[in-house]
């Protein structure tokens, strides 16, 4: 997996709450195999018109948005059903961060992201990041007041910088666990290695005969 630093790219506007998987990446998509290709699908359903070209009103088809890295979004992002491949959809398609407000609603706490796409998002190196809902729409505001606006994301210190007139910058929260992952680029199986050591020395002296009850009724200890 690539370690993400820092990053400087545009960001493209999503502005819709309760996006769900389906409509990241939609199910006719999920044939494959491979964990390739699936970048050209991504929002299909709402890139594309019926004759298949591309539609015009929405907003990753505006030239201003075109190459974009930081996707910034509203709340609930990713809901619906746990398939990775919303996660994959995104990160081929070129966007390394996705940013989103968590929402009050009266006593109840709307969060950025669904649990499974946060999770998903750390394990494929795609930085999801919970802005308070009012910086969020302060992003937005930039974003429509001047089209193709940069940011650069800093994991390190945990800082989202609008490159305006003056500059704007935001601070963001993020789990120790996830931020050492994505730095160092660590997959599920390179943390494993990490305690190679470890494991290698439990397998030498584990006895290879402990088994499960046999016919006769009894477990080797």
């Amino acid at each position: 997996m690539t370690p993400f630093k820092k990053i400087t790219g545009i960001i493209a506007p999503l502005d819709s709450s309760n996006v769900d998987t389906d409509q990241v990446i939609p199910k006719q998509f999920l044939k494959s195999i491979k964990r390739t290709g699936f970048g050209e699908s991504l929002f299909f359903d709402w890139r594309y018109l019926a004759d298949g070209s591309p539609d015009p009103q929405f907003t990753l088809n505006d030239p201003a948005f075109k190459g974009a890295s930081i996707l910034i979004t509203r709340n609930n992002f990713g809901c619906g059903s746990s398939r990775e491949h919303a996660v994959w959809a995104i990160k081929q398609y070129g966007f390394d961060v996705v940013i989103a407000p968590c929402k009050q609603n009266g006593d109840v706490n709307i969060p950025a992201f669904a649990d499974i796409f946060r999770n998903n998002s750390a394990k494929n190196s795609l930085l999801t990041i919970e802005l308070l809902e009012k910086e969020v729409d302060q992003i937005f505001r930039e974003v429509q007041a001047h089209k193709g606006l940069a940011a650069t994301i800093d994991l390190e210190t945990q800082k989202i910088i609008l490159h305006t007139a003056p500059e704007i910058s935001f601070s963001f929260e993020i789990a120790p666990a996830v931020k050492k992952r994505l730095l160092e680029g660590l997959d599920d199986i390179g943390i494993s290695l990490q305690y190679e050591t470890a494991i290698t020395s439990f397998e030498s002296g584990h006895n290879a005969q402990l088994s499960l009850p046999g016919s006769n009724g009894t477990k080797s200890i």
